[in-house]
């Protein structure tokens, strides 16, 4: 077994324009195969980066402040990760190796939303049926917070975002600047991931289900589960740190696995921002839920742990909350803090009551309220496929929300896994969860529910573009669909489900 917190946490590589033009900043970005060591003691992994690096290079940017970004592909013709060929969008007529880059939680046109069906090959040889341009133009017109970008790619972005196909998009504005959270070198984006691998140092995903589907091989699996957790591109690291406060953005990157963080000393994390934006007030969370695409904008403060060794815990069931829980010794384990004995410089930091002018949603504002399932069903060769709403990405496309409409969707999960469901273009809030009978379910058909509407979390009450939908649940949210007409898509975020067959377009219709 590979050894712990002998790597240091890497520092990511922080992405700059190459040049300006008329007042925009103007990116390139190339897909490229390199070798990268993920471990002292494993041999170099073959990964697929932006700009060759795993996890891709950071952006930051600035509110109101657009971007343009050339994404370019100069990746081999083969992929080297297994690609199921039933799976929709990954069939025999289209490349074996394709992308498309979206900015998950970014207020983009459509044409730079990163559809999966806009996909690219190197040097732009084939495109998919959706692709219009090759440099995306990101407006930015949105509240300080921490999205990501990551591959996209109809029927492989599970494979895609496995290889490395991820990085941080930050977004700042004066009311965060504002606020005197820590900043600098003590603001520190973390990538939290699980991987598997071969002793020759490579990626390992299997290529089978257990037990084999007959007929199906490479065969998509119901979800992966990694033997070892990764922060920022190496595995188990350990991260020295002052007696001080520390902001720390964490992304779940991973392709299924939820992650339940804690702290060994019990220290807790002071969560001031979820996946939109800041909350209007920090609240103190001794366990971080986190799955699939959720963020956490978090301060940890180690004035009080001088001369300590921390463990960043996971407590977390794979599948999510059904499955086993994680081997202390392995999976259990995500990073280790290394707390210094005195300060370099006095902290100055402040994590002040009030973070933000958050007003809540009124239920009444809305035009539509629409039921969705989230289900299972067998496909034609036996496999157990998750859908939304019953329906494939082929079907008609039934949600065509109007620009400026409110709608509550009610995401009602039939289903015994938990399934992270994120809405490209826009921000919404969780308005309740609510039981509903399992068995009335089963044996009718109906949905009755069996309990009171809940509230979320204190640290689920702000903008989310990421929402746990629970199993035997209905979880309702709420979001006005603005500013931009056209294609977006809907779906969950564990990568398996999303790659097969749990994604569905939908149409924003503009006005006129």
């Amino acid at each position: 077994m590979l050894q712990k917190f002998v790597d240091r946490l890497p520092v990511i590589a922080v992405i700059q324009p190459l040049m300006i033009k008329n007042k925009v900043p103007y990116y390139e970005v190339t897909m490229r195969e390199s070798m990268q060591k993920l471990h002292r003691d494993l041999p170099p992994t073959r990964i697929w980066g932006y700009n060759g690096l795993f996890p891709g290079p950071t952006f930051h940017v600035f509110r109101r402040q657009p971007i343009r970004v050339l994404w370019r592909s100069a990746l081999p013709e083969k992929h080297f990760l297994p690609i199921d060929t039933t799976v929709h969008g990954a069939d025999h007529g289209a490349p074996e190796v394709r992308t498309v880059v979206h900015l998950h939680g970014g207020v983009t046109p459509d044409t730079s939303d990163g559809y999966p069906e806009a996909w690219f090959t190197p040097r732009f040889q084939q495109v998919g049926r959706y692709f219009t341009n090759a440099v995306y133009e990101y407006p930015n017109d949105q509240a300080a917070t921490n999205l990501w970008y990551h591959d996209h790619a109809m029927g492989i972005t599970r494979l895609n975002i496995y290889a490395g196909l991820a990085g941080m998009y930050i977004v700042h504005d004066e009311e965060e600047m504002s606020l005197g959270l820590p900043d600098g070198e003590f603001d520190i984006p973390l990538v939290l991931q699980d991987r598997s691998f071969r002793a020759d140092g490579s990626l390992y995903y299997p290529a089978e289900r257990t037990p084999p589907v007959e007929g199906v091989d490479p065969s998509v699996l119901p979800d992966f589960f990694g033997k070892t957790n990764l922060v920022n591109g190496k595995v188990w690291p350990y991260l020295e740190v002052e007696p001080r406060k520390y902001r720390f953005r964490i992304l779940n990157g991973a392709n299924a696995r939820f992650y339940g963080l804690s702290l060994s000393n019990d220290l807790p994390f002071l969560q001031v921002g979820t996946d939109q934006g800041l909350l209007e007030h920090p609240v103190p969370v001794t366990n971080l839920l986190l799955a699939p695409a959720e963020r956490a904008d978090v301060v940890i403060d180690f004035s009080s742990s001088a001369g300590e060794e921390i463990v960043m815990r996971n407590d977390t069931a794979s599948p999510f909350p059904q499955g086993k829980l994680p081997n202390p010794k392995t999976t259990g384990v995500v990073m280790q803090f290394r707390v210094k004995k005195h300060l370099s410089s006095p902290d100055h930091s402040n994590v002040p009551h009030y973070l933000s002018n958050y007003h809540e949603m009124n239920p009444v504002q809305s035009n539509n309220e629409r039921n969705l399932l989230l289900s299972m069903r067998p496909d034609e060769y036996g496999r157990s496929i998750h859908l939304l709403n019953n329906e494939l990405w082929t079907d008609p496309i039934t949600e065509k929300p109007r620009l400026g409409d409110v709608e509550i969707w009610s995401l009602v999960n039939v289903s015994n896994a938990t399934h992270p469901i994120h809405l490209h273009l826009v921000k919404f809030q969780i308005l309740d969860r609510q039981p509903f009978d399992a068995e009335i379910y089963e044996n009718e058909g109906r949905i009755v529910p069996s309990g009171k509407r809940v509230k979320p979390a204190l640290n689920e009450q702000g903008w989310k573009d990421t929402v746990r939908a629970n199993p035997k649940e209905i979880t309702r949210i709420i979001m006005k669909f603005e500013p931009y007409p056209g294609l977006f898509a809907w779906h969950c975020h564990i990568l398996e489900h999303e790659d097969y067959e749990m994604m569905r377009p939908y149409v924003v219709v503009g006005k006129g």
